[in-house]
């Protein structure tokens, strides 16, 4: 049996937006914890939150702070594969976990079907799963634990998983998610008043 933890990315300060991320409220529950949710609504656990900008302390989760986290999205993304690959915060880390999710906190219209359906290709024999919308690869990406050690020889500065999957295009399984969510980013109060207009007519 798999079992596959989630990393949810939430250290950012929000330069553009004007405040942290992971605090937003959307329909009365922040960034933050939408992204917990759907990490774990689409089956991950442990599930890991990364900060940075603000501490994050949720109910359930992870917090691990990335001291880099001005650097960008790959210092985060490393500091959640490190927690989980050494003892970790819990004392457990990531033992007997098979593979992670990793999301961001500011793409709050991804549904966590999205979740199940990179888990579902991680039962079914994939080793990095990445959910596509109309085609176009997005987030979240699912990793096995078996290049976990690579991508965190790419990943720094904001530079993520992409070099990692670039190079490693034939362990890639795209999974189309487009009927479940869109990866709207929330990096501007343009984008916010979008999302939430959005939110609203749903």
């Amino acid at each position: 049996m798999t079992r596959v933890a989630g990393i949810l990315l939430a250290a950012g300060d929000g330069t553009r937006l004007g405040r942290p991320k992971a605090t937003v409220e959307l329909a009365g529950l922040s960034l933050a914890e939408r992204g917990v949710r759907l990490l774990r609504d689409g089956g991950a656990d442990p599930v890991l939150v990364v900060t940075g900008a603000v501490p994050v302390e949720l109910p359930g989760t992870l917090a691990v702070h990335n001291p880099d986290w001005l650097s960008g999205m790959g210092s985060s993304l490393a500091t959640g594969l490190r927690a989980l690959s050494g003892p970790g915060p819990d004392g457990r880390g990531g033992a007997g976990v098979t593979a992670v999710v990793v999301a961001l906190a500011d793409q709050p219209l991804i549904g966590p079907e999205a979740v199940r359906r990179l888990i579902a290709a991680h039962d079914a024999g994939a080793a990095v799963a990445v959910a596509t919308y109309a085609g176009k690869p997005r987030n979240p990406v699912l990793i096995g634990r078996p290049y976990w050690t690579a991508v965190l020889e790419t990943a720094g500065g904001d530079t993520g998983a992409r070099p990692f999957l670039r190079s490693h295009p034939g362990l890639v399984t795209l999974v189309e998610c487009g009927d479940v969510g869109t990866p709207d980013d929330i990096d501007t109060p343009e984008d916010l008043a979008r999302v939430r207009g959005k939110l609203s007519r749903d």
